[in-house]
């Protein structure tokens, strides 16, 4: 099992790889996660502004 680790030396270089790539990922999923939060409340105060000017014409 170990020498499946140590993958013929190169262990070292191949798992960090792995570590930076599942990192990078997560970093990846995080921030457009935070951005499609941000656009939803951008959304919905824009969907209120309009109601908001609809109802202003209508009256």
């Amino acid at each position: 099992m170990t020498e499946f680790f140590q993958m013929g030396g190169y262990g070292a270089y191949v798992w960090s790889a792995y570590a930076l790539a599942g990192v990078l990922m997560v970093v990846v999923f995080v921030l457009s996660w935070a951005s499609w939060r941000r656009n939803e409340k951008t959304l919905a105060a824009l969907k209120a502004v309009q109601e908001q000017s609809r109802n202003r014409r209508a009256a």
